[in-house]
């Protein structure tokens, strides 16, 4: 509910630095270290049933990798917060097209550093113990890398403990950098905190907007927002129903449904780019349905 000035635009000009900071030294690390993939291309869950994500390849495949792919959150980004804070139009298109380049590189990275880990070390990071061991697969590198890291990473469900293990690994193999695995753990860990206060601030913001001008169509100054009441019922509104499944969902439900409504979300705003009409066919929809030259138009079209 804080103004864009006094949160978003100087917290996240300030992580933009350290995101494409770090990104670039992943990138650098990736080039030098050269690590090796121990992920097979494929497994034995492609074609459904797996320990994380329950369903086949496809579809999955396409609402579970959001990085550098049509995203509707990044359309309403764009369209909420992103003109806020832009100090010329031309700056819109390096923005939003060089971010979506950046993100691209963050998704081919990540997964470098993801698959670098063995899979029952990876595995037995991103799933329950108890689920693990129906897997029947061999653990390789996993104690070391949990006294290297100085903390218990068994278990720990989500993809970002696996992630920091992976980018971790890379970075300690750098000339100078042997024994400095725990250090770098945890960098990565603050490092993809960044991520989820920026996502999850900028898209409550947005979810809020949305709300206000829903309610804003029955009650006119929910639609305004510097109206208090209406910020404030409009944000619990919106922050309510994510905490619920935050407690009582799993990843393996959560990402899924947050894949599946960012395509929904994406194929919305793709419709809405590319139907709205011209200037011309606009004029000519308002007089007589005829172009400016007098051609009726087709109304089979």
């Amino acid at each position: 509910m804080l103004p864009v000035w006094l949160l978003l635009a100087p917290r996240d000009y300030l992580s933009a630095f350290m995101k494409i900071g770090t990104i670039g030294l992943l990138v650098f690390g990736v080039m030098i270290v050269n690590p090796q993939l121990q992920m097979p291309a494929f497994t034995r869950f492609i074609h459904g049933g797996g320990p994380i994500i329950p369903g086949p390849l496809f579809p999955f495949v396409f609402i579970t990798i959001a990085c550098g792919a049509i995203s509707g959150f990044h359309g309403l980004i764009g369209s909420g917060t992103t003109p806020k804070m832009i100090s010329r139009e031309s700056d819109i298109r390096p923005i939003g097209y060089g971010a979506m380049l950046i993100e691209g590189l963050v998704g081919i990275v990540a997964l470098i550093a993801a698959t670098s880990l063995h899979p029952g070390d990876y595995f037995a990071i991103n799933v329950s113990p108890q689920v693990f061991a129906n897997l029947n697969i061999p653990l390789v590198n996993l104690h070391a890398l949990e006294q290297a890291v100085g903390e218990t990473v068994v278990g720990r469900t989500g993809g970002a403990v696996s992630l920091a293990v992976g980018m971790a690994q890379i970075f300690s193999a750098l000339p100078g950098m042997r024994g400095l695995m725990d250090y770098w753990y945890h960098f990565a860990i603050m490092f993809e905190a960044l991520f989820i206060l920026t996502t999850i601030d900028a898209g409550t913001r947005v979810a809020r907007f949305l709300v206000q001008e829903f309610f804003g169509r029955f009650y006119k100054p929910f639609a305004r927002q510097d109206w208090m009441p209406g910020t404030v019922i409009s944000t619990t509104l919106v922050v309510l129903p994510w905490a619920y499944f935050i407690w009582t969902g799993s990843i393996a439900t959560i990402w899924p449904m947050f894949g599946i409504s960012n395509q929904l979300l994406a194929a919305v705003a793709l419709a809405i780019g590319t139907t709205i009409p011209d200037q011309h066919r606009a004029g000519a929809l308002c007089v007589g349905h005829r172009r400016p030259d007098g051609v009726p138009l087709d109304h089979g079209r």
